[in-house]
């Protein structure tokens, strides 16, 4: 049989052909070798299936409910220990966990513990990233609330952006469904993307306002407005008896060069009758100096280019930026412009703000893009999304030409209303060298003020810190480093001493004690490892898939298939062999020959005198030998799958 011009999906169709079927190679060590954790000349493999080790998952079906699976009570105790050794939380101390959002930019969670009461603050995901390729989003770990759950009384939801929002439909289920308390805009975004989950349970949401103050247990809870991208966005007070605990939420200010408003003076001098014991505050853009730009300045230009524009413009945004996608459409009318929304997550939000009031355009403003001819190009301001390269985003589809209605002229002028996100760099200059070969005129935030964070810079951090006056000190919302230049902040402006600033990492368990007279951090840590949605599936997937993933990107993948004589342990033929992603075979001939000839003597060595043959023991040699063998000639590792037919 020629490998060279054998299909992967038929050969792997003549495996269920022959005397028995195909002993197929796992992740999962076996019973026979269980000291093989690591296997000469090849990667690492550790031991345990795919869904070993105690995990839970919950799988997804299409068409039925997400179902929890949960292992033997025998596999779950090795994953209990760390989190069994946590002691009670005592009488009179409040016990803080970040679940998420400390290590990261993202899948922000806290949960604030009290007597018999947790206060849950946001459920957010993260978008995957280079190190969990083939995953859909990651979660932050629910572990510790999900057998906790009976003492789960309420989640609270800061603002509608997904790295606060997105996690519910999935986590909700797991921490038993309590309340969930927000404010308007964001309640109507949290049931919108609900209804993608028509299964799980109805969300029990109950709206609460910026002055509002409602009961939890023995807890009492009060609300403050921040200002950020995106309307409704609030901060929450948590009283206790030894004092408050305050989370901004994501934040920044408005201001006027430097100077905050009166609006933001007055909703923070609430702060001076608060006895403040902790605050958590975001912390994503401290490194920054001064004040950001405010978000009125990045209307006021956008205002100018949509009034003073010859020809068409496309502008490129977050679909989160509803302030400024309501201002967009506020100056189209007011310059007499029609406006055509591409992308479902814009065109959904739009639908949103009309539907709460928040926008009211006259009849004829909003057109679809079939209508988009029907007008000069003057008068046409196209919203769109994707302004980071997203591969099947409006804006890509506008740049590589394969748009059915949008084609770029000349006379286009393309405005990218938002910054890069780390990572994006080349996905967006894609996009930027794409729209120049077609003419386009680009304007983007290096050279105009079109964009604004919704996040505050190191001034702006400082005032909020002096207006709030902690007596102690967690950041929130970023990386580590962010964390550490935000603890130098509180320490600077507060006055903080070190043993009165913490610096968390996911899972860390902070508790407040002696009367709130000391912050520790305990040397024991919740559950903290990644939760990952992958396709249907919900849950810890272990590393050995994404390291899998990651080699097959890297090297590829070395097939063999061998027929085995069951009696004797030779092989009635010369193996096949095939690769994908590591070397082109039909160049490659040396190499092949050299890898049947390690496969032959490995299977006649490995199986000489044994009976009956143990395949699960020849496989495993196959693979650490040839493995072994490749690396040695093209210093590279692919994954090698040994399927064997013996008859």
């Amino acid at each position: 049989m020629n490998p060279h011009d054998t299909k992967l999906d038929e050969k792997i169709g003549q495996l269920t052909a022959g005397a028995q079927a195909p002993s197929v190679p796992s992740n999962t060590a076996t019973a026979d070798r269980p000291d093989r954790t690591h296997r000469p000349g090849g990667r690492g493999r550790p031991q345990g299936g795919q869904h070993g080790g105690g995990r839970r998952q919950m799988r997804r079906r299409p068409g039925g409910p997400i179902q929890h699976r949960t292992s033997s009570p025998d596999d779950n105790q090795h994953n209990r220990k760390q989190e069994d050794t946590i002691p009670a939380l005592a009488p009179d101390a409040i016990r803080i966990i970040p679940l998420g959002g400390v290590e990261e930019i993202g899948k922000n969670m806290t949960a604030i513990e009290y007597k018999n009461d947790i206060v849950v603050i946001d459920i957010g995901f993260q978008f995957k990233d280079e190190n969990t390729p083939g995953i859909d989003y990651i979660l932050p770990n629910t572990k510790y609330l999900e057998e906790r759950k009976e003492k789960v009384r309420a989640v609270i939801i800061t603002h509608g952006h997904l790295d606060h929002i997105g996690g519910i439909p999935y986590v909700m289920p797991r921490i038993g469904n309590p309340p969930l308390y927000t404010r308007n805009l964001t309640s109507v975004m949290v049931k919108k993307r609900q209804e993608e989950f028509p299964h799980e349970p109805a969300l029990d949401i109950k709206i609460v306002e910026k002055d509002e103050t409602i009961r939890i247990g023995d807890l009492r809870i009060k609300f403050f407005a921040v200002t950020h991208t995106i309307p409704d966005a609030m901060g929450v007070i948590v009283e206790t008896p030894v004092g408050s605990i305050v989370h901004t939420g994501d934040l920044k200010l408005d201001h006027d060069n430097g100077i905050p408003t009166d609006e933001e003076e007055k909703e923070y001098e609430k702060f001076k009758k608060e006895k403040v014991l902790l605050l958590m505050a975001d912390s994503t853009n401290v490194e920054n100096p001064g004040f950001s730009i405010p978000e009125k300045t990045v209307h006021k230009n956008i205002e100018e280019i949509i009034r003073t524009v010859k020809g068409r413009l496309i502008i490129a945004t977050f679909a989160s930026l509803l302030e400024r996608m309501l201002k967009i459409v506020e100056y189209a009318e007011k310059y007499n412009k029609k406006v055509v929304v591409e992308g479902r997550s814009m065109k959904t939000n739009i639908e949103i703000c009309m539907k709460l009031g928040l926008l009211k355009p006259k009849k004829d403003t909003l057109i679809t893009v079939e209508e988009i001819d029907n007008f000069p190009p003057e008068r046409v301001i196209i919203l769109a999304t994707g302004a980071q390269g997203d591969e099947f985003a409006a804006m890509m589809r506008m740049s590589n030409k394969s748009h059915k209605y949008i084609k770029i002229t000349k006379r286009d002028t393309v405005l990218l209303s938002s910054s890069i996100v780390p990572g994006n760099e080349r996905s967006v200059q894609k996009l930027k060298d794409n729209l120049s070969r077609q003419g386009a005129y680009i304007i983007h935030y290096k050279i105009a003020d079109v964009h604004s964070s919704g996040h505050a810079n190191r001034d702006e951090t400082a005032w909020i810190h002096k207006k709030i006056n902690p007596k102690f000190f967690m950041p929130v919302h970023g990386y580590h480093y962010m964390l550490r230049v935000h603890g130098e902040i509180a320490k600077e402006t507060n006055g903080l001493t070190e043993d009165q600033v913490i610096i968390p990492d996911n899972g860390s368990v902070i508790e407040i004690q002696e009367g709130g007279t000391k912050i520790v951090k305990l040397k024991e840590k919740a559950p903290s490892g990644m939760v990952m949605v992958d396709g249907f599936s919900v849950g810890d997937v272990q590393e050995v898939v994404i390291r899998d993933r990651q080699m097959l990107a890297q090297d590829g993948i070395f097939i063999v298939f061998a027929i085995v004589n069951a009696q004797t342990g030779k092989l009635k033929k010369s193996p096949d062999i095939i690769s994908r992603g590591f070397v082109y075979l039909r160049e490659s001939q040396e190499l092949l020959h050299g890898a049947r000839i390690v496969i032959k003597n490995t299977i006649e060595n490995s199986t000489k005198g044994m009976n009956p043959i143990n395949m699960d023991y020849v496989k495993a040699n196959i693979t650490d030998e040839v493995s072994k063998y490749l690396f040695q000639k093209t210093a590279k590792r692919p994954i090698v799958i040994p399927v064997l037919l013996t008859i």
